[in-house]
């Protein structure tokens, strides 16, 4: 799977781009604030239909202007067709073959993308919440109807919460509608433990020996799935139901003294571990990152075993965060198998044979300068 070509309007400080790129290795220079991270950010949103450094789509937009828009070709499988995403102050269109998609999980996943910038050397020490969208972010691409559960699930929570928080106020005491919705929220909880459980087991396998690899074969990476119920990875859809409910029925009166959902998906975690010890707690700032580097690299593994074709890879100003020789394992591990995309203030100190053939691209105020 790779990007044939890009195409920018009026996003960011991008007025109109249109760049063709190398199938294997493209390097994207430019001092701080010309727009290498802008290029990187379009190809994220092109897949995700969404940044990943802002929640609010209208920073998308040129300043003065009253839409964005990203074009790509991509080529998956031998077929070559388009995406595209539009941006306007009322909301945003997604185009999967020029066909307007109604729902997000019917966008998602048709160009597979794996992230890796310096946020997420925090995947290990940062808040659960980020390493919740880690989870989140891979099963969606590969089981797009993931995304539809999280989505509903979210949508129940917030109701949820606002009725926890008039019981608590004593505006109401309509225990029978917080069952109710607990009942429904239930339902698309079940589905996304049941599939985080499965994602655990597949990515384990993998993050495991690449991290042994990394490590020079002197670490050991165990990762456990910490979830606020009593469930294990070999827990079934039915046991699951009936542990989910259970916990809520013991759990009702505290959430309607406290006014807000206390257990369930959305405050589950992940755990590492190193050689048996806790990574977040007491691993080393390189054992951390190679904790990091070994799940992204796992994460492209299980990209292709799940749709037999290798994800496209951005590495957003992480080499120069890495030390010689993790950059090196990194470029190696990806070598003649990725479409990747590096963007970087400069290459120098930066000595591998895969930059020896990349394309680069040397960005400037903007535009891409020969």
């Amino acid at each position: 799977m790779y990007i044939e070509q890009l195409r920018l309007l009026n996003y960011r400080n991008y007025h109109d781009l249109t760049v063709t790129f190398d199938d294997k290795i493209n390097v994207i220079i430019g001092e701080n604030a010309q727009g290498k991270t802008n290029l990187m950010e379009s190809i994220y949103a092109l897949a995700f239909s969404k940044s990943h450094r802002t929640t609010k789509d209208k920073e998308l937009i040129q300043w003065e202007q009253n839409y964005a828009k990203i074009e790509g070709s991509i080529v998956k499988r031998k077929q070559r067709f388009p995406l595209e995403i539009q941006i306007t102050n009322k909301g945003k269109k997604a185009k999967l073959n020029h066909l307007e998609q109604k729902r997000l999980s019917d966008y998602i996943g048709a160009l597979n993308i794996v992230m890796f910038a310096p946020e997420d050397l925090n995947l290990v020490k940062g808040s659960p919440q980020i390493r919740r969208r880690f989870i989140d972010m891979e099963i969606g691409q590969v089981q797009p109807v993931y995304i539809y559960h999280l989505g509903q699930y979210m949508k129940i929570l917030k109701q949820r919460n606002h009725l926890l928080k008039q019981i608590r106020q004593r505006k109401t005491e309509d225990l029978t509608m917080l069952r109710v919705l607990t009942e429904q929220m239930m339902e698309h909880a079940v589905v996304i433990l049941e599939k985080r459980l499965l994602f655990m087991t597949r990515l384990r396998k993998w993050a495991k020996q690449i991290h042994k690899g990394i490590s020079r074969d002197l670490e050991d990476l165990d990762l456990q799935y910490a979830a606020t119920v009593d469930i294990s990875e070999e827990s079934q859809k039915e046991k699951i139901a009936v542990t989910l409910r259970e916990a809520f029925e013991n759990i009702e009166q505290k959430e309607t003294e406290r006014g807000t959902t206390l257990i369930g998906p959305h405050r589950d975690d992940l755990v590492f571990f190193v050689n048996g010890k806790n990574v977040q707690s007491f691993g080393s700032q390189g054992q951390q990152r190679t904790t990091a580097l070994s799940l992204k690299l796992a994460e492209i593994e299980l990209i292709h075993q799940e749709i037999n074709d290798y994800p496209v890879l951005l590495l957003d100003d992480v080499l120069s965060e890495l030390d010689d020789y993790r950059q090196s394992h990194l470029l190696d591990t990806i070598e003649g198998k990725v479409q990747t995309f590096i963007s970087t203030t400069s290459i120098d100190g930066i000595h591998h044979k895969q930059l020896e053939k990349a394309e680069i691209f040397r960005v400037n105020k903007g535009q891409i300068i020969e």
